[in-house]
């Protein structure tokens, strides 16, 4: 899997390199993509610091009716889809801020900020920006090798739930037999941009069912395609089943570190199958829509974090 800069000027290539890897491998590495590197050191900086914290000062940012959609969710209370053990990770969400009086306010959960980590909010809603803005130039080139104009996306994730996820595994104890750090699982959402898989244990499946490591170089991205652009676009950009494994030797006795930053729709967007993307060939598995927000409380069930 190659290595794809966002530096230069050649939209069309940069969208054919990006389509081609998708196509292939559901994933893309990615280099030169824009985001600010002070910024990110900070950021994982504060990463540290948050999961540093005792374990009831970060519960007090728990909130165990909301999904983990906004806050600290503990250590094991993730699966993934079918898996009979939980994952081996803490996290904390941020998500959105809309401003008062948005017709889709009461759509989007109020940020859970920690009391105990000084300039988290500062930093993190910057992050949040600057993943938002990176995330919408990934997707006009993925909106250009679909044959969408490059402009498709804008209105329809421009205040969507989109998630940035900070993620803490731990070291490996004896508690661990049958579990890994992140079960097999795809994503829900449109695209995922990954910072920190440079650190060995992401790995895709194979279509010969095989496993395959994918590390960026430091400080570039992992992306992948999530099952909401999957749907739109039939299956013509596969989502590709992924994982986290545990680390072997002295490795195991360290933390693992990374920010996925899940880029959604819109919440009140009908999720349609894009008719360039429906073929003799490839008849279109989803000849129902379904709204963006329907869609994430069906996959939010699956996966545990929210009751029936």
């Amino acid at each position: 899997m190659p290595d794809i800069s966002l530096a230069g000027g050649d939209a069309d290539a940069i969208a054919q390199a990006l389509g081609n890897s998708f196509r292939t491998y559901g994933f893309a590495k990615v280099v030169d993509h824009g985001l600010d590197p002070q910024l990110v050191k900070e950021a994982w900086r504060l990463s540290k610091e948050l999961f540093d914290q005792p374990e009831d000062a970060k519960r007090r940012g728990y909130d165990a009716n909301i999904a983990g959609q906004r806050g600290y969710t503990p250590f094991k209370t993730e699966i993934a889809k079918g898996a009979e053990h939980h994952d081996l990770k803490e996290f904390w969400h941020v998500g959105r801020t809309l401003p008062a009086g948005h017709p889709l306010e009461t759509a989007m959960l109020r940020n859970i900020w920690p009391d105990s980590v000084p300039r988290f909010r500062e930093v993190y809603e910057e992050l949040y920006a600057d993943f938002d803005r990176v995330g919408a130039r990934i997707l006009s080139y993925i909106a250009i090798y679909l044959g969408l104009p490059a402009d498709w996306f804008e209105d329809k994730i421009n205040v969507g739930n989109s998630i940035l996820r900070l993620l803490h595994y731990p070291p490996i104890e004896g508690d661990a037999e049958g579990c890994i750090r992140a079960g097999a699982h795809e994503d829900i959402n449109l695209i995922t941009l990954l910072l920190g898989a440079e650190e060995a244990g992401l790995q895709i499946l194979r279509p010969d069912g095989s496993w395959m490591d994918v590390s960026p170089p430091e400080g570039g991205l992992a992306i992948n395609v999530g099952d909401m652009l999957q749907r739109l676009c039939n299956h013509v950009l596969p989502s590709t089943t992924h994982r986290v494994v545990n680390p072997t030797g002295e490795r195991s006795t360290f933390s693992r570190y990374s920010m996925p930053f899940f880029l959604h729709l819109n919440s009140d967007y009908p999720i349609t199958t894009l008719p360039q993307c429906i073929t003799a060939e490839n008849p279109d598995r989803y000849p129902e829509p379904i709204l963006a927000d329907d869609y994430l409380r069906e996959r939010l069930i699956e996966i545990g974090l929210l009751k029936a």
